[in-house]
């Protein structure tokens, strides 16, 4: 299968720090692939390089088997890319329906401006939030009332809006309750059901085995390999994060005798 997102030899310096030393990264429809590595280990920079906020130094980016460039987030939108980040980039004092649409309100010709059409705004909202399952007292209710996982499956709702392919996730449950994370972590299964390439970037581990099927992994701007997470233990992974494992995407065999070794997602 082409990956929807082929990265290969990406480079990113900023002055004296080499941020990103030849890193490749892919992502598949219909898959969810985790994107793991201690703190500098250049997942915020691959990300953003991705997402068009930087430009890479060098290496190649191809979108559905072709050479693209991505120079601004408005190519990277063009291309099909969504990405939801931590802060989520919500209007508090906006009901779900206006943050579904901010910025790409649907209007009627009426005057010199027109007016915005509620209706056709309320139902395709409606129709979104239905698609994903999404669980919200009302599509008119104010974001600021809403609990932190309504509002992150708010946020991913609204990288859906349009006709994206790939949806980035930047720690999509820091700072939720088990109960919001199990909700969020059934969002992100049911982007991948539908044929959507999710990217996940986290530091927790348990909800990366719970939806991921592969895992890449960064050290210190390099990459370290890509692992199918039914194969690789947590202990593995903690391995190549921090380099007590050799890392290459060829696994180690695993040994009887590791604690946690598994053949099933955890």
């Amino acid at each position: 299968m082409t990956p929807l997102l082929e990265l290969h030899g990406i480079h990113k310096r900023f002055g004296a720090v080499q941020a990103l030393s030849d890193v490749r990264f892919e992502v598949r429809a219909g898959e969810v692939m985790a994107l793991v590595g201690d703190n500098g280990a250049g997942k915020s920079t691959l990300i953003k390089i991705i997402s068009g906020i930087y430009r890479a130094d060098g290496g190649t980016i191809r979108w559905q088997g072709r050479e693209v460039a991505i120079a601004t987030p408005n190519d990277s939108t063009t291309l099909g890319i969504a990405t939801v980040y931590q802060d989520l980039a919500l209007c508090d004092n906006l009901d779900v329906v206006a943050n579904l649409f901010l910025g790409r309100e649907v209007a009627i010709p009426r005057g010199p401006l027109g007016v915005m059409d509620e209706v056709a705004m309320e139902r395709r909202a409606v129709e979104v939030l239905r698609r994903l399952s999404v669980k919200i007292p009302s599509v008119r209710i104010p974001i600021a009332s809403l609990s932190g996982g309504q509002r992150q499956s708010v946020a991913v709702a609204r990288s859906v809006m349009g006709d994206n392919k790939v949806v980035m996730l930047d720690e999509p449950t820091a700072a939720l309750g088990m109960a919001q994370t199990h909700e969020v972590l059934e969002l992100i299964k049911r982007l991948r059901g539908q044929g959507l390439g999710v990217v996940l970037i986290s530091h927790n581990l348990a909800n990366v085995y719970e939806v991921a099927d592969r895992i890449t992994v960064l050290r210190l701007g390099r990459h370290v390999g890509t692992y199918e997470a039914r194969s690789t233990t947590r202990e593995q992974l903690i391995g190549f994060m921090t380099g007590a494992v050799p890392g290459g995407d060829e696994l180690p065999t695993v040994s009887a005798g590791v604690t946690g070794a598994r053949t099933e997602p955890a």
